[in-house]
């Protein structure tokens, strides 16, 4: 019901665009602060215009033909908005080189590297760089030889059984298909129809965990369930049609909320905290229950293995998954997904019923070159030195996250960190409709995000205590420009409530104004 509600609601949400007055109060300011704004605009406008020419030009002119440019260059912002930025804030979407910490853009400007690679990039660049090129060599002889296996692949095996704690693994090209498999064979062996899986979670872009705005498809055998939430288990517990549950543990950060994106961000409201303890034991409670009602329980760590600890979240929360998708990182730079199962639940076929079987094949599964670089990856991760990566690595970026807040607070900017580990949400402390101006203050300071803004930056494991100064330090700039053009003001009753419900007005008028006719 709650993902029929929200397609119809983006369906009655209007087009609308402000104009040059309006974009700069729209949340009634007065004019001295839309002067104020306008003029920090316009400065940093000149800034993209000289220091991102070439990059934005040559994204310009190959989002002609590169559909995904046009998506993310128009929904960085919330969407009145839109237009205004587009003209004016362009950088660019390609980039030249990778040189530690930082990314090289066409232009040549050198910015420290947050986008985390959509999670891949655990120890810098130059670590995937070194298990492209030694698996590469690995496997050679043999080339890209497909339906055969290179005996690497044996290697692979006994190392993500020795990690995940489970006897099978099958091999994907991506996590969206780790998932997908994952859950027929959940199907398959319970005889049941339903997975379950949790508000707000991402499990790649297939209809059947993805049933909200974004699909065109009604969900069909899907069961939204309320995270941390002891109803879920009692609905668990009544149903005897359901065969799995999905978990993404990246939702300890901000569980039943999406990944946070600056397209919505359209107040302040947006709020991030990792409780590990109370997650952990969430978890426990969730994996009593799948137990005793014979549920499969599936761990998604295709972002967050390898992050949080060498055994990834069934290590970092101390509970055992009866399966777990991996990707990401694992594949040492190249593209891939992993299911790691069960042995009763990994097979695919019937010993009574041999014309009954689970079907799951793929061209370019364990393709050669894939193989050989997940094996320096897996070989790698061994070392004695990421050892000790993983045993402080806690304590490493929560005291970076708390230094970082309390030099903040101490100035009195509006805005503080929440982690989970290296994963990173920016949240904002005081009523704003601007607060997604601050991604392009912090591009300006050198800084690369990814294209949902503030909502999520991603650090590699290792990254250099020097380098993160730096970071810290430009972060601290950007929210001092912030507030010193006015996109902070403090309106006089501002609350998060009193914008949004000024936003449903716009949205009101413009909807009654489209039926008009005149």
């Amino acid at each position: 019901m709650r993902s029929r509600l929200a397609k119809l609601a983006a369906r009655l949400v209007p087009a609308y665009e402000y104009d040059a007055e309006t974009f700069f109060a729209a949340d009634g300011a007065p004019d001295e602060v839309a002067a104020r704004r306008r003029l920090g605009f316009d400065a940093l406008a000149r800034v993209y215009r000289e220091r991102f020419a070439a990059s934005a030009a040559f994204t310009d002119a190959a989002a002609q033909g590169i559909s995904d440019l046009q998506f993310t260059a128009r929904y960085r912002v919330p969407f009145p908005f839109s237009r205004h930025v587009r003209e004016h804030l362009r950088s660019g979407s390609f980039v030249r080189a990778s040189d530690g910490a930082a990314l090289v853009d066409l232009d040549g400007n050198r910015l420290y590297d947050l986008t985390g690679s959509y999670g891949v990039n655990l120890f810098g660049y130059a670590f995937y760089r070194e298990c492209i090129a030694w698996g590469a060599a690995e496997v050679a002889a043999l080339g890209p030889v497909l339906g055969q296996l290179h005996p690497v692949v044996a290697d692979n095996v006994q190392r993500l059984r020795a990690i995940s704690g489970l006897d099978e693994v099958s091999f994907h090209m991506s996590g969206t298909e780790a998932v997908m498999q994952a859950v027929r064979l959940a199907r398959y062996h319970t005889r049941r129809r339903y997975l379950a899986r949790f508000d707000g979670a991402y499990h790649g872009w297939w209809e059947d965990v993805q049933p909200g705005v974004g699909n065109p498809l009604p969900p069909r055998e899907t069961c939204t369930l309320k995270d941390m939430d002891a109803a879920s288990l009692r609905v668990l517990e009544k149903r005897d049609d359901i065969a799995c549950v999905l978990v993404n543990p990246a939702q300890s950060l901000h569980p039943n909320a999406a990944a946070f994106v600056d397209s919505s961000l359209v107040d302040s409201a947006r709020h991030a905290h990792c409780d590990r303890a109370a997650y952990a034991a969430w978890l426990g409670r969730l994996r009593d229950v799948c137990t005793r009602r014979g549920i499969v329980l599936i761990f998604d760590e295709v972002f967050v293995g390898f992050r949080l600890a060498r055994g990834g979240a069934q290590e970092y929360f101390g509970v055992r998954a009866d399966m777990v998708t991996y990707g990401k990182s694992l594949g040492g730079g190249l593209p891939v997904g992993v299911v790691c199962g069960r042995r009763d639940l990994m097979k695919r076929f019937r010993d009574m019923a041999p014309a009954d079987i689970c079907f799951a094949r793929g061209t370019f599964n364990s393709h050669p070159y894939v193989m050989g670089a997940m094996n320096a990856f897996l070989r790698r991760i061994e070392a004695p030195g990421i050892g000790a990566l993983y045993a402080s690595l806690d304590e490493t970026w929560d005291s970076r996250a708390r230094a970082l807040n309390a030099r903040l607070e101490a100035e009195g900017l509006p805005m503080r960190v929440a982690n989970l580990s290296t994963i990173w949400t920016l949240c904002y402390t005081r009523p704003s409709r601007y607060n997604w101006m601050l991604q392009f203050y912090l591009r300006a300071e050198g800084l690369a995000l990814p294209w949902i803004g503030t909502g999520r930056l991603i650090f590699t494991l290792n990254f250099p205590e020097d380098d993160y100064r730096a970071v810290a330090e430009r972060i601290v700039a950007a929210a001092r420009a912030m507030e010193r053009d006015g996109w902070w003001w403090p309106a006089p009753g501002l609350t998060n409530g009193k914008i949004r419900r000024a936003i449903l007005r716009e949205m009101l008028v413009h909807r009654l104004a489209a039926f008009s006719p005149y």
